[in-house]
């Protein structure tokens, strides 16, 4: 018996067309598995061989195939088994039944994969589903999607294939001055000009808010700790409410006059306290403190 490599993960996501392997597929990459879509299958094995080699950068490979793999019947069995040889491979299928599919299919407005072969959409899908038995009977996992929305089925994902280590929620934070102009692509911004500027202290003017000096004066005046308590309170449900609404990625940008001294204190202590928050992993970048 051959020796399992620890670590190395492969989900091969395949199902019924209209079922949501897409949807499935982008929540995967977001939980941070690689994802490759309508890869053959025969070149599956070379992507674990060079993911093996790649000391752990690609420890975790989503491999989305369907009736478009002209190879998937007559090999997938001899790829999977070949696969475990070396690997913890699962078979995820996704499923729904007629009705729905036909009805997603009508409102995308596109022909199914058969459509073509079969002369119709609805014998397109029989086609499929005939095509599919054996490999669904065989699946690891078999995901009935026809009464979820594309929220749902995310959720449903994560459920199944996050872990403790991964986050519900990327959040960018963002300190800025405003004389170079507000950015505008972020979801939530904070305006810290109500606190008074250590630029007109000239001891303070040189420094930045990375400095402690700094750190200290601009979170010692008053207001800015209530405004941090509250702020922080107050974003601790939106923040839940991203996670439950399947938004993996959101950011916040905090301002000041030049975004050298007041926002980048502030975003620091933000992003250390927001940090602390259910489900959320935090990174902080400084836009203009590098300005004169």
């Amino acid at each position: 018996m051959n020796e399992q490599v620890s670590g190395q993960e492969i989900l091969i996501v395949t199902g019924m067309s209209g079922a949501g392997r897409s949807t499935v597929a982008n929540t995967l990459e977001d939980l941070g598995w690689y994802v490759v879509d309508n890869l053959p299958l025969s070149m599956l094995k070379t992507l674990a061989d060079m993911a093996d080699r790649s000391g752990g950068a690609l420890p975790r490979i989503v491999a989305v195939v369907d009736v478009r793999g002209r190879d998937l019947f007559a090999e997938i069995q001899d790829v999977i088994d070949e696969l475990r040889e070396s690997a913890t491979v699962r078979v995820v299928f996704l499923d729904a039944t007629d009705e729905i599919l036909v009805r997603r299919y009508e409102s995308v407005r596109r022909p199914h994969p058969l459509q073509g072969e079969a002369g119709s959409l609805l014998e397109g899908i029989r086609l499929e589903r005939e095509r599919l038995q054996e490999l669904r009977a065989s699946s690891d996992v078999v995901i009935d999607t026809s009464r979820y929305n594309v929220h749902d089925l995310s959720t449903a994902t994560r459920d199944l294939f996050s872990d403790d280590n991964t986050p519900g929620l990327q959040l960018s934070v963002l300190s800025f001055g405003f004389k170079y102009g507000a950015p505008t692509d972020v979801d939530l911004m904070v305006d810290m000009r109500f606190l008074p500027n250590p630029f007109w202290i000239p001891e303070l003017r040189p420094l930045t808010g990375v400095d402690p000096e700094v750190k200290d004066y601009v979170l010692s005046r008053d207001g800015a700790d209530q405004f941090l308590d509250h702020y922080v309170a107050a974003l601790a449900p939106v923040l839940a409410g991203f996670q439950r609404e399947n938004k993996r990625h959101a950011s916040l940008a905090v301002g000041c006059t030049g975004g050298k001294h007041r926002s980048v204190a502030t975003a620091r202590e933000l992003a250390d306290r927001l940090a602390g928050l259910p489900g959320v992993s935090v990174s902080l970048r400084h836009r203009d403190l590098g300005r004169e």
